[in-house]
C-alpha cells in the first residue's frame, strides 16, 4: 500500500483536523451549529437505527453549560471552559424495533461524530473529543434516559491564542501531530 503523498489525496477537511485547546471565545454562529447536526444526522448506521443523540449547551446559556461543564474531569474543565460550545454524544442501546442489544451502537455514534468533526474543520471551527468526564454526572445533570448511554463530549469553537494556555497545555497544544504508519494498522487479507 502506497503512502508517499498520501496526504495530498485526502480531503482537506479530514487531512487538517486536530484537537486544539486553545478556544477563542467568540460564540459559534447558530446556522454553524445546524451545519454540525445535520451533518451527523447524515451518517451510516447498522439498520439506518441512527442511534445517536446529541446534547449540546452554549455559553450564553450559562446554567446548561455549566451543568456540562461540570461533567468533565478537572484536566478538561481547565481548557474546555473557554470553549463556546459544549457537545455530549449519548448512543441509544438497544434497537428501536425490537429492543434487542445494537452491538453496533458506540460504532454508529462514532461515525456520526466524525461525520461532525469533519464538517467543523470544514467551516474553520476546531472541535476536541474527549472521554474524560463522568457518566453518572452526565446521566444526572442532563437527564440521560435509561437505555443511553454517554459516549463522549466535544469542545466546538474557534481557535484562541495558544499563548494564553497554562505552559503545559501550550506544549501539548504546539507538538506535532502524529500518525501511526499505514503498515502499523492496515492488513492486506489477514493481521499476521
Amino acid at each position: 500500500m502506497e503512502s508517499n503523498n498520501v496526504h495530498e489525496k485526502v480531503h482537506e477537511s479530514i487531512a487538517s483536523r486536530y484537537s486544539p485547546l486553545a478556544f477563542s471565545h467568540k460564540p459559534v454562529e447558530p446556522e454553524k451549529i445546524s451545519a454540525l447536526f445535520e451533518a451527523a444526522r447524515w451518517a451510516p448506521s447498522s439498520f439506518n437505527e441512527q442511534p445517536w443523540r446529541f446534547i449540546y449547551a452554549i455559553r450564553e446559556n450559562r446554567p446548561e453549560f455549566e451543568a456540562m461543564l461540570d461533567c468533565l474531569v478537572k484536566e478538561n474543565r481547565i481548557w474546555a471552559r473557554n470553549a463556546p460550545m459544549l457537545v455530549l454524544s449519548v448512543t441509544r442501546m438497544n434497537f428501536s424495533r425490537t429492543d434487542k442489544p445494537n452491538k453496533y451502537a458506540f460504532h454508529d455514534v462514532g461515525l456520526a461524530t466524525s461525520s461532525l468533526l469533519i464538517q467543523a474543520t470544514f467551516m474553520g471551527l476546531i472541535a476536541h473529543p474527549m472521554g474524560g468526564f463522568s457518566v453518572e454526572k452526565a446521566r444526572q445533570n442532563l437527564l440521560i434516559p435509561v437505555g443511553f448511554e454517554p459516549v463522549a463530549m466535544i469542545a466546538i469553537g474557534y481557535h484562541g491564542n495558544v499563548n494564553d494556555l497554562p505552559e503545559d497545555l501550550k506544549s501539548r497544544e504546539l507538538r506535532i501531530r502524529t500518525r501511526k504508519p499505514l503498515q502499523d494498522i492496515v492488513y492486506p487479507g489477514k493481521m499476521s
